[in-house]
């Protein structure tokens, strides 16, 4: 019964996606079938690997100094509450503003090439991190600082040992909102400036008007983000305590 129900959400959708090829034609979306026949096809292309370890490589970069940076400005302006009630409206704003205006200025700062995929998407995936990290520690209960200071613990030995333990789950969340986030902004970034990466093979189908490839892409893609959300969201459960 349980594995019924995981199965009901992608029949319904394959039902649809295959109503919707049947009620639009071939030319405008592609069928489930030559979506996963061209899967296959990419798969089997020693090219279609390269932009796939080249899109994984900056995801992977971004990922980490999303993570690295939000967490660490996340403890630093969490422990400060003026210095965090000065930086979280200017930080929300920031997270409001269209990053497609910005790249631009990206190219003009890293150059064409890996560095400008890797701070697009650190752009986009490191404030939800920043965020979730400083509003778990205002949650915080003051008895975990209290005790860290009597025993006399310094700055990064509170944070390592006391407070990220702490705080571990909801950072986590935010790690997961980072995760999609980020690779959303790598994908961006080698849309619009790169001759490399999964992104790219998207924008160079969508030249040609190839349907199933675009399609493929996408299912390989949104398969990719929802193994890795499921596999946040299983840490996270674990990381949570139980009563």
């Amino acid at each position: 019964m349980r594995l019924l129900s995981h199965l009901i959400l992608p029949l319904v959708l394959l039902a649809a996606w295959e109503a919707l090829h049947l009620a639009v034609g071939a030319t405008a979306m592609a069928s489930p079938w030559a979506t996963a026949l061209r899967l296959a096809g990419l798969l089997h292309d020693a090219d279609t690997w390269r932009h796939i370890g080249a899109t994984a490589s900056a995801f992977a970069w971004s990922l980490l100094l999303a993570c690295v940076g939000g967490i660490g400005l996340g403890l630093l302006l969490g422990c400060n509450r003026t210095a965090g009630n000065v930086a979280e409206p200017i930080l929300m704003n920031l997270y409001a503003m269209p990053k497609v205006t910005l790249y631009p200025l990206v190219l003009l700062c890293f150059g064409l090439g890996v560095a400008s995929k890797v701070a697009f998407g650190v752009m986009h995936g490191l404030i939800p991190i920043l965020l979730f990290t400083l509003n778990a520690l205002r949650q915080l209960p003051p008895v975990y600082l209290r005790s860290a200071r009597s025993l006399r613990l310094g700055y990064w030995q509170t944070a390592w040992h006391v407070l990220l333990p702490a705080i571990a789950g909801e950072v986590l969340a935010g790690i997961r909102l980072g995760f999609a986030l980020t690779l959303l902004g790598v994908l961006i970034g080698e849309m619009f400036a790169s001759q490399r990466g999964l992104g790219y093979l998207a924008v160079s189908a969508m030249g040609v008007g190839d349907i199933a490839t675009i399609l493929a892409l996408a299912v390989l893609l949104s398969c990719f983000a929802i193994t890795g959300n499921a596999l946040l969201l299983r840490l996270g459960r674990r990381l949570q305590p139980h009563p």
